[in-house]
């Protein structure tokens, strides 16, 4: 039996020992091809499966062999990519074992704590996630490059189980620049839900009309133009044609210029705001604001109610809506997962703002600045993360005065890639993709960055001496990865991302197992 045993073990290690050489024999397109298909797949699965998950808990068995029946391969495009392939890419059920449920529900908050759990043995066999001494070997000697600065923090978890595999001061706060947006989306969905819609609304008490924002920072002209037509149209049904207009920005409380002043990278902050208050063209990036976003709104909103056959009188006023004010007309925003997507994407800081002010609304606290800090705060600390240390100033982390650790960093993607908690799932699919999408869209370019292109999907951050990126990857055994790093005191930003991606491409690239000679 022992025999038997062992025998079975050494050819067991003689598949690995083979299927590592044609790994390393192979091509880098061929490597390339097997990667990008792991990643693909993944993501996709994580998204199928929260759907799923989301209808009810497996029933007897039926529903876990449903999910490894769907996962095998089949007939599709792409399946021979790469003539003269010999190492076929990872399958769609070894992909599919590290993103599913891993673990029963009613595990430990902050995302997945633990590999154990499994459903009447039908559950495809996992592939072993990278060990801790060979991730060190891997990463270590990238982390001591002078362009990162003086301070580097470091943190790599399993994103299956939570379980760390890689550590440098991961519990030390410095600042996230804007990787505090993983924080500001977790916290703002938690609260609001991935479906919540910011309205902007027309109320009407007599003759005096008021338009009252609600914190929707993406309102359109298009949107605002539609609103006035059919508060006109209501007007009209009144018998209503003359009306003394004022706009309500009640709902924020406390200063709308952000700390950092007047900038190119935020609009004031008001809960009323057309296109973020660019008078540009653009729709994301830099840009010049208007100096008053929300009067300029409710000017644009009084020409549409004249042209609509409505006539104000004189120039909106601010001033609060009463009590007894009736509704007239109403636009939704996008959904708040919409939003959060948009948000990571891009990087705005505008939308960053909004949900952090949304967070606050939905705790009961006063949506300004401090308000919305400890909302989050409060939130992630509820959800059971490692928020101790951290400083949350605002929502965008233009804010050199955020704190956040590496370690909640990874906690809160490991939360978003919870299987029992798909409401989440935007803060993941909102990842620029290396070398493809968004912040990342230039990055990883050319012969330097290719390895990490269309694998790596992370938050950028980026003020002066501050770099960090984080986000997931899967490596080249399959697995997924959660990870963050954190530098400050970088010589040339340039030189520090470089190398940011750099560690990043590491891992997409590595199997990270001990040799077996280590024993």
């Amino acid at each position: 039996m022992r025999d038997t045993a062992n025998r079975a073990a050494r050819a067991a290690a003689r598949v690995r020992a083979a299927a590592r050489r044609r790994w390393r024999a192979a091509a880098p397109h061929q490597r390339q091809t097997a990667r990008l298909t792991a990643a693909s797949a993944t993501l996709g699965l994580v998204i199928a499966l929260a759907t799923v998950a989301a209808a009810g808990p497996w029933d007897s068995g039926q529903r876990t062999a449903e999910r490894v029946r769907a996962a095998r391969p089949g007939p599709g495009s792409g399946g021979d990519h790469t003539p003269g392939e010999d190492r076929a890419p990872l399958t769609a059920p070894q992909v599919l074992a590290e993103t599913g449920p891993a673990r029963r529900r009613g595990g430990g908050e902050g995302g997945p704590q633990d590999g154990a759990g499994g459903q009447g043995g039908t559950r495809p066999q996992q592939v072993p996630p990278p060990t801790t001494s060979a991730l060190a070997d891997t990463l270590e000697p990238l982390l001591k490059d002078g362009s990162l600065g003086s301070v580097r923090h470091a943190s790599v978890v399993d994103a299956v189980t939570g379980r760390q595999l890689f550590s440098q001061d991961a519990a030390e706060v410095s600042a996230p620049a804007s990787t505090i947006k993983l924080a500001t989306a977790v916290a703002a969905l938690s609260a609001r839900g991935e479906t919540y819609r910011i309205a902007t609304r027309v109320v009407v008490e007599g003759e005096r009309v008021t338009l009252v924002g609600g914190g929707d920072p993406t309102l359109r002209a298009k949107d605002l133009d539609g609103l006035a037509e059919r508060t006109a149209r209501a007007l009209r049904k009144r018998g209503v044609r003359t009306v003394t207009l004022g706009y309500d920005t009640s709902r924020y409380r406390g200063t709308d210029q952000h700390p950092i002043g007047p900038n190119e990278n935020i609009a004031r902050v008001t809960p009323l705001m057309v296109n973020e208050g660019r008078t540009d063209k653009s729709d994301h990036g830099p840009a010049p604001r208007t100096a008053d976003p929300a009067r300029d709104a409710s000017r644009r909103f009084a020409d549409e109610l004249r042209e609509a056959g409505v006539s104000p009188k004189g120039a909106p006023e601010r001033r609060k809506a009463g009590k007894d004010a009736r509704k007239l007309a109403v636009h939704r925003s996008a959904p708040l997962g919409a939003l959060v997507e948009r948000m990571l994407t891009h990087s705005d800081n505008d939308i960053a703002e909004a949900l952090a002010r949304q967070t606050a609304l939905a705790e009961g606290e006063p949506a300004g600045f401090a308000g919305a800090g400890r909302a989050v705060k409060r939130t992630l600390r509820g959800l059971g993360l490692p928020v101790e240390g951290a400083r949350f100033h605002d929502g965008s982390g233009l804010d050199r005065t955020d704190r956040v650790s590496p370690a909640l960093l990874t906690r809160l993607l490991t939360l978003a890639a919870d299987p029992d908690r798909p409401a989440l799932r935007p803060v993941l699919t909102g990842l620029p993709v290396a070398g493809f999408t968004g912040t990342l869209g230039a990055r990883y370019g050319g012969e330097r960055g290719e390895p990490g292109a269309g694998l790596v999907r992370a938050k950028t951050g980026t003020l002066t001496g501050v770099n960090t990126l984080a986000g997931t990857v899967v490596d080249a055994d399959g697995r997924m990865l959660a990870f963050a790093f954190m530098t400050s005191g970088a010589p040339g930003r340039d030189a520090a991302q470089e190398s940011l991606d750099d560690l990043a491409s590491a891992l997409a690239n590595c199997g990270c197992r001990d040799s077996p000679s280590t024993g």
